[in-house]
Protein backbone atom coordinates (compact mmCIF):
# COMPACT_ATOMS: atom_id res chain seq x y z
CA UNK A 1 0.00 0.00 0.00
CA UNK A 2 2.81 2.40 0.91
CA UNK A 3 4.62 1.70 -2.35
CA UNK A 4 1.40 2.33 -4.31
CA UNK A 5 0.87 5.66 -2.54
CA UNK A 6 4.45 6.69 -3.25
CA UNK A 7 4.02 5.73 -6.90
CA UNK A 8 0.87 7.84 -7.17
CA UNK A 9 2.66 10.74 -5.51
CA UNK A 10 5.56 10.57 -7.96
CA UNK A 11 3.17 10.35 -10.88
CA UNK A 12 0.75 13.15 -10.04
CA UNK A 13 2.53 15.39 -7.54
CA UNK A 14 5.41 17.52 -8.87
CA UNK A 15 7.62 17.01 -5.81
CA UNK A 16 6.03 14.12 -3.95
CA UNK A 17 3.76 13.75 -0.95
CA UNK A 18 6.02 15.40 1.63
CA UNK A 19 6.30 18.64 -0.31
CA UNK A 20 2.57 18.64 -1.02
CA UNK A 21 1.79 18.06 2.67
CA UNK A 22 4.11 20.94 3.59
CA UNK A 23 2.26 23.28 1.24
CA UNK A 24 -1.07 22.23 2.73
CA UNK A 25 0.28 22.88 6.22
CA UNK A 26 1.54 26.33 5.20
CA UNK A 27 -1.75 27.27 3.57
CA UNK A 28 -4.16 25.96 6.18
CA UNK A 29 -1.94 27.21 8.99
CA UNK A 30 -1.98 30.65 7.43
CA UNK A 31 -5.76 30.53 6.97
CA UNK A 32 -6.28 29.61 10.61
CA UNK A 33 -3.92 32.28 11.93
CA UNK A 34 -5.34 34.85 9.52
CA UNK A 35 -8.97 34.19 10.42
CA UNK A 36 -8.23 34.29 14.15
CA UNK A 37 -6.24 37.52 13.81
CA UNK A 38 -8.88 39.06 11.57
CA UNK A 39 -11.62 38.11 13.98
CA UNK A 40 -9.96 39.71 16.99
CA UNK A 41 -8.15 42.58 15.25
CA UNK A 42 -10.69 45.24 16.13
CA UNK A 43 -14.31 44.92 17.18
CA UNK A 44 -14.84 48.56 18.15
CA UNK A 45 -18.19 49.37 16.50
CA UNK A 46 -17.96 53.11 17.18
CA UNK A 47 -14.62 53.50 15.42
CA UNK A 48 -15.68 51.18 12.60
CA UNK A 49 -18.87 53.14 11.94
CA UNK A 50 -16.99 56.44 12.08
CA UNK A 51 -14.58 55.14 9.45
CA UNK A 52 -17.48 53.82 7.38
CA UNK A 53 -19.16 57.25 7.46
CA UNK A 54 -15.84 58.80 6.45
CA UNK A 55 -15.77 56.50 3.40
CA UNK A 56 -19.37 57.46 2.56
CA UNK A 57 -18.54 61.17 2.83
CA UNK A 58 -15.43 60.80 0.67
CA UNK A 59 -17.27 58.87 -2.02
CA UNK A 60 -20.08 61.43 -2.06
CA UNK A 61 -17.50 64.20 -2.34
CA UNK A 62 -15.78 62.47 -5.27
CA UNK A 63 -19.02 61.61 -7.01
CA UNK A 64 -21.79 59.45 -5.65
CA UNK A 65 -22.50 56.11 -3.99
CA UNK A 66 -22.78 54.14 -7.20
CA UNK A 67 -22.71 50.91 -5.17
CA UNK A 68 -26.44 51.57 -4.70
CA UNK A 69 -26.94 51.35 -8.45
CA UNK A 70 -25.06 48.04 -8.53
CA UNK A 71 -27.31 46.69 -5.78
CA UNK A 72 -30.39 47.68 -7.77
CA UNK A 73 -28.98 45.92 -10.85
CA UNK A 74 -28.33 42.72 -8.88
CA UNK A 75 -31.75 42.83 -7.23
CA UNK A 76 -33.47 43.14 -10.62
CA UNK A 77 -32.81 39.46 -11.36
CA UNK A 78 -33.10 36.46 -9.05
CA UNK A 79 -30.40 34.70 -11.07
CA UNK A 80 -28.03 37.65 -10.84
CA UNK A 81 -28.68 38.01 -7.12
CA UNK A 82 -27.81 34.35 -6.57
CA UNK A 83 -24.73 34.71 -8.78
CA UNK A 84 -23.27 37.64 -6.84
CA UNK A 85 -24.12 35.99 -3.51
CA UNK A 86 -22.39 32.75 -4.45
CA UNK A 87 -19.46 34.72 -5.82
CA UNK A 88 -19.06 36.53 -2.51
CA UNK A 89 -18.96 33.26 -0.55
CA UNK A 90 -16.86 31.26 -2.99
CA UNK A 91 -14.39 33.79 -4.42
CA UNK A 92 -12.08 33.98 -1.45
CA UNK A 93 -11.30 30.51 -0.19
CA UNK A 94 -12.83 27.86 -2.53
CA UNK A 95 -11.83 29.56 -5.81
CA UNK A 96 -8.54 30.76 -4.38
CA UNK A 97 -7.75 27.32 -2.97
CA UNK A 98 -8.62 25.52 -6.22
CA UNK A 99 -6.53 28.00 -8.19
CA UNK A 100 -3.55 27.32 -5.93
CA UNK A 101 -4.07 23.58 -6.25
CA UNK A 102 -4.32 23.73 -10.05
CA UNK A 103 -1.19 25.83 -10.38
CA UNK A 104 0.65 23.50 -8.00
CA UNK A 105 -0.29 20.40 -10.00
CA UNK A 106 -0.27 21.71 -13.57
CA UNK A 107 2.01 24.78 -13.65
CA UNK A 108 4.26 24.07 -10.70
CA UNK A 109 7.04 26.40 -11.83
CA UNK A 110 4.71 29.34 -11.13
CA UNK A 111 3.37 28.09 -7.81
CA UNK A 112 5.72 29.56 -5.21
CA UNK A 113 5.52 33.15 -6.48
CA UNK A 114 1.76 32.85 -6.91
CA UNK A 115 1.38 31.55 -3.36
CA UNK A 116 3.72 34.15 -1.90
CA UNK A 117 1.92 36.98 -3.69
CA UNK A 118 -1.36 35.90 -2.12
CA UNK A 119 0.15 35.45 1.35
CA UNK A 120 1.90 38.82 1.37
CA UNK A 121 -1.13 40.70 0.07
CA UNK A 122 -3.31 39.17 2.77
CA UNK A 123 -0.82 40.01 5.51
CA UNK A 124 -0.81 43.63 4.31
CA UNK A 125 -4.59 43.56 4.24
CA UNK A 126 -4.70 42.35 7.83
CA UNK A 127 -2.61 45.36 8.83
CA UNK A 128 -5.28 47.51 7.19
CA UNK A 129 -8.02 45.81 9.23
CA UNK A 130 -6.13 46.55 12.44
CA UNK A 131 -5.36 50.17 11.60
CA UNK A 132 -8.62 51.05 9.88
CA UNK A 133 -11.62 48.97 11.00
CA UNK A 134 -14.47 49.95 8.72
CA UNK A 135 -18.15 49.07 8.71
CA UNK A 136 -19.32 47.80 5.30
CA UNK A 137 -22.16 49.38 3.27
CA UNK A 138 -24.73 46.81 4.45
CA UNK A 139 -24.50 48.37 7.92
CA UNK A 140 -25.74 51.73 6.60
CA UNK A 141 -29.37 51.12 5.59
CA UNK A 142 -30.16 54.83 6.09
CA UNK A 143 -28.18 55.53 2.91
CA UNK A 144 -30.21 52.92 1.02
CA UNK A 145 -27.86 49.95 1.28
CA UNK A 146 -29.26 46.45 1.74
CA UNK A 147 -27.72 43.30 3.14
CA UNK A 148 -28.55 40.96 0.27
CA UNK A 149 -26.81 38.01 1.92
CA UNK A 150 -29.33 38.10 4.77
CA UNK A 151 -31.81 36.67 2.25
CA UNK A 152 -29.36 33.99 1.12
CA UNK A 153 -30.92 30.98 2.83
CA UNK A 154 -29.19 29.90 6.02
CA UNK A 155 -25.79 31.25 4.98
CA UNK A 156 -25.06 34.79 6.08
CA UNK A 157 -22.74 36.77 8.31
CA UNK A 158 -24.56 35.56 11.40
CA UNK A 159 -24.16 31.89 10.55
CA UNK A 160 -22.09 29.59 12.79
CA UNK A 161 -18.42 29.60 11.89
CA UNK A 162 -18.80 32.71 9.72
CA UNK A 163 -19.71 34.78 12.75
CA UNK A 164 -16.98 33.22 14.89
CA UNK A 165 -14.11 33.48 12.41
CA UNK A 166 -14.86 36.77 10.70
CA UNK A 167 -14.64 40.39 11.71
CA UNK A 168 -17.73 42.28 10.51
CA UNK A 169 -15.71 45.50 10.39
CA UNK A 170 -12.94 44.16 8.12
CA UNK A 171 -14.02 45.96 4.98
CA UNK A 172 -11.00 48.15 4.21
CA UNK A 173 -9.18 46.97 2.15
CA UNK A 174 -11.28 44.48 0.20
CA UNK A 175 -9.20 41.33 -0.06
CA UNK A 176 -11.94 39.86 -2.21
CA UNK A 177 -10.88 42.46 -4.78
CA UNK A 178 -7.15 42.10 -4.11
CA UNK A 179 -7.11 38.31 -4.24
CA UNK A 180 -9.33 38.29 -7.34
CA UNK A 181 -6.81 40.56 -9.08
CA UNK A 182 -3.94 38.25 -8.12
CA UNK A 183 -5.80 35.13 -9.28
CA UNK A 184 -7.06 36.80 -12.44
CA UNK A 185 -3.69 38.15 -13.56
CA UNK A 186 -1.73 35.06 -12.57
CA UNK A 187 -4.01 32.56 -14.27
CA UNK A 188 -4.45 34.75 -17.33
CA UNK A 189 -0.67 34.61 -17.76
CA UNK A 190 -0.45 30.89 -17.01
CA UNK A 191 -3.35 29.29 -18.89
CA UNK A 192 -2.90 28.64 -22.58
CA UNK A 193 -6.30 28.97 -24.18
CA UNK A 194 -7.34 32.47 -25.22
CA UNK A 195 -10.92 32.14 -23.99
CA UNK A 196 -9.62 31.08 -20.56
CA UNK A 197 -7.24 34.04 -20.47
CA UNK A 198 -10.15 36.37 -21.27
CA UNK A 199 -12.33 34.89 -18.55
CA UNK A 200 -9.63 35.19 -15.91
CA UNK A 201 -8.98 38.80 -16.88
CA UNK A 202 -12.67 39.49 -16.31
CA UNK A 203 -12.66 37.75 -12.92
CA UNK A 204 -11.43 40.74 -10.83
CA UNK A 205 -14.12 43.02 -12.31
CA UNK A 206 -16.85 40.45 -11.64
CA UNK A 207 -15.75 39.93 -8.03
CA UNK A 208 -15.65 43.69 -7.41
CA UNK A 209 -19.16 43.94 -8.82
CA UNK A 210 -20.32 41.07 -6.60
CA UNK A 211 -18.92 42.42 -3.33
CA UNK A 212 -20.39 45.87 -3.98
CA UNK A 213 -23.74 44.52 -5.19
CA UNK A 214 -24.11 42.43 -2.03
CA UNK A 215 -23.44 45.46 0.18
CA UNK A 216 -20.19 44.11 1.60
CA UNK A 217 -17.70 46.63 0.23
CA UNK A 218 -17.53 50.21 -0.92
CA UNK A 219 -15.74 50.93 -4.18
CA UNK A 220 -12.99 52.57 -2.15
CA UNK A 221 -12.52 49.24 -0.33
CA UNK A 222 -12.00 47.58 -3.71
CA UNK A 223 -9.53 50.25 -4.78
CA UNK A 224 -7.60 49.72 -1.54
CA UNK A 225 -7.63 45.94 -2.04
CA UNK A 226 -6.27 46.29 -5.55
CA UNK A 227 -3.60 48.68 -4.27
CA UNK A 228 -2.53 46.11 -1.66
CA UNK A 229 -2.19 43.45 -4.36
CA UNK A 230 -0.18 45.80 -6.58
CA UNK A 231 2.05 46.78 -3.65
CA UNK A 232 2.82 43.13 -2.87
CA UNK A 233 3.59 42.17 -6.48
CA UNK A 234 7.00 43.86 -6.96
CA UNK A 235 8.16 42.58 -3.57
CA UNK A 236 7.41 38.97 -4.52
CA UNK A 237 8.60 39.28 -8.11
CA UNK A 238 11.57 41.59 -7.45
CA UNK A 239 14.21 39.11 -8.65
CA UNK A 240 12.33 38.43 -11.85
CA UNK A 241 11.82 42.16 -12.41
CA UNK A 242 15.52 42.79 -11.83
CA UNK A 243 16.42 40.11 -14.37
CA UNK A 244 14.04 41.63 -16.89
CA UNK A 245 15.52 45.06 -16.21
CA UNK A 246 19.06 43.84 -16.75
CA UNK A 247 18.04 42.03 -19.93
CA UNK A 248 16.40 45.18 -21.25
CA UNK A 249 19.56 47.26 -20.74
CA UNK A 250 21.91 44.80 -22.41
Amino acid sequence: MTAAVQTIGRRYLPRGWSHFARQLAIWFGFLLAYQIARGVADRDPTRAFENGLWVVALEEHVGRLFELSLQHVAESSRFLLLAVSWTYWLAEFPVLGLALLWVYLRRHEHFHRFRNWILLANVLGLVGYVLLPTAPPRMFPTFGFADTLSEFGGLNHGSGLVEIASNPYAAMPSLHAGDALIVGISLALIVRRRWAKALWLLWPAWVCFAVMATGNHFWLDCVAGIAVALLAAPIVYRRRLLRLGRAATT
